[in-house]
């Protein structure tokens, strides 16, 4: 018995010993940071002469292997806080920079979404409202109840720099943010189960997300905006056409349309093989051959071969068919030969990268704008892009994303961007050739493509559901929405052996 109890006694020892090794370890490990921000913490406390009694649960405190707290300005919070509840006018300098989230205590969170709530009803902000509200929303013991509601304006000497402490706040949560995705970002990178491409992209669209929170655009003196209006009239004076946008090599459209407009989103949506590529292609030739200004052309469904050869047969006007089985008779090598020499050098720059994300967009559009001069981008087709990196409820939240950040695009880079859609297939359950006719509600995921857009039009061809149409061998462009001119309907030409489109009257007049 005795020999069993040493034992016990022996291993119980040797396990205490191996303890308090792994307890020494951690301490000395966690010694400096911890003590630090104890130590702050501590003082933090003591400055303020009060507790946690009565007030919200703080937000957690992130602390790295190094001791370091998050960003974060209490006092200022504090100050701008105090300052909204004694100064009318306050909210309304500061509503554009902070949202309740940008507070770092979460008491601070409270009070600044109870102020929010006044403001948005009308209704006065003072330190009395404010409790009130609170007591509403039953959190008023959370934040620590009317005696600190009343701290909080004490010391507030003035509320004259309330938008620069305002400021300061949104830099501390931006940073925050920002480290938290770091964060995430890294410790994903360490599973080697997560593809990288698809990690990139994540991190890409939540680095997005987090830089749209502080997007803020002043406001302009109307006087600079006045002089960029009187230049493009002049220029567009200049010019024998009238034109004040870039040439589509489509005369009827230019003339409606005034050429494509810088900064403008615009859509051509139709039925599968109503000729939508081909009618890009044909413009973009175009623009490319005829005018030599750059063009952008994004294919998600078609491989850069595909659409040189399409483009080969636009140019070269030599049946589809022969220049894919190669069949040529001899006077059709002299015409490729001589006609594709157009083509070479020709400014046109073709993506075809498959399941491209609208933030892979962006960083190559930025880089073809900068290095080439890109003067016009075509995106074929919309519903086959994603928003790689952000969750949506639906896809038509995420194709939402995608218009809106296209047309935030268009902007940035001030050319136009032609965005190829397609149609519901409601057109299709419409009675008559008549009845096929598109519409603005048959647009895929239409509520925000429609909004966004500053043009939509719609490509269309009787023949293609009435083959002894009178309008045989003849298009409709249906211009359904365009926010700053009329709207109608353009007449183009339709060469099926081609697949290319012309000006009706010229191509009439060559048959």
């Amino acid at each position: 018995m005795l020999v069993s109890l040493h034992k016990f006694y022996k291993e119980y020892i040797e396990r205490y010993k191996n303890a308090l090794k792994i307890i020494l370890c951690k301490s000395v490990f966690y010694f400096f940071g911890v003590r630090k921000l104890q130590n702050r913490m501590a003082e933090g406390t003591k400055n303020t002469g009060r507790g946690n009694s009565g007030r919200g649960k703080q937000k957690p405190v992130v602390v790295s292997d190094m001791g370091r707290l998050q960003p974060q300005a209490r006092e200022l919070e504090e100050a701008v806080l105090g300052a909204l509840m004694l100064e009318k006018d306050a909210y309304s300098i500061i509503s554009e920079i902070l949202k309740p989230e940008c507070f770092y205590e979460k008491s601070h969170e409270m009070i600044y979404a109870a102020i929010v709530d006044l403001a948005a009803s009308q209704r006065p902000v003072d330190m009395l409202t404010v409790t009130e509200q609170l007591r509403k929303r039953g959190e008023l013991d959370q934040v620590g109840g009317p005696f600190y509601i009343s701290q909080l304006t004490s010391k507030v000497a003035s509320s004259a720099h309330i938008e620069y402490h305002a400021r300061i706040i949104a830099q501390k949560y931006l940073a925050r943010e920002l480290i938290s995705f770091t964060a995430m970002i890294q410790g994903k990178a360490f599973d080697e189960t997560i593809d990288v491409e698809d990690l990139m992209q994540e991190a890409e669209g939540k680095l997005f997300e987090i830089s749209q929170r502080n997007v803020k655009k002043d406001v302009t003196q109307i006087n600079p905006v006045i002089k960029d209006a009187m230049d493009m009239l002049q220029k567009a004076a200049n010019q024998k056409e009238g034109l004040s946008g870039t040439r589509t090599g489509f005369d009827a459209l230019d003339k409606i349309t005034s050429g494509w407009q810088n900064s403008d989103l615009i859509i051509i949506a139709a039925r599968p093989a109503m000729g939508k590529t081909a009618f890009v292609l044909s413009m973009a030739k175009n623009m490319a051959v005829n005018h030599n200004w750059p063009v952008a052309l994004f294919s998600l469904e078609m491989s850069n071969v595909q659409l040189v050869n399409r483009l080969i047969v636009n140019v070269c006007e030599i049946p589809g068919e022969k220049i894919k089985s190669g069949r040529l008779e001899s006077y059709e090598w002299e015409q490729l030969d001589f006609k594709i020499k157009e083509l070479y050098d020709a400014p046109i720059y073709v993506d075809d990268t498959p399941s491209l994300s609208v933030f892979e967009l962006r960083t190559k559009a930025r880089r073809l704008v900068r290095e080439h001069g890109v003067r016009c981008i075509i995106i074929d087709y919309l519903q086959l892009m994603n928003a790689s990196g952000m969750s949506f409820g639906s896809r038509e939240q995420e194709v939402s994303t995608i218009s809106r950040s296209l047309k935030g695009l268009a902007k940035e880079l001030n050319i136009p961007i032609i965005a190829l859609s397609q149609l519901n297939r409601g057109v299709e359950s419409r009675q008559g050739a008549e009845g096929k006719r598109p519409q603005l509600a048959d647009l895929r995921e239409s509520g925000a493509i429609e909004q966004d857009a500053d043009m939509v039009m719609f490509l269309y061809r009787e023949e293609y559901y009435k083959p002894d149409s009178e309008k045989k061998g003849q298009a409709e462009l249906i211009i359904a929405k365009q926010r700053s001119g009329p709207t109608g309907t353009v007449e183009l030409a339709w060469l099926a052996q081609y697949t290319k489109f012309g000006n009706l009257e010229r191509e009439s007049g060559n048959s």
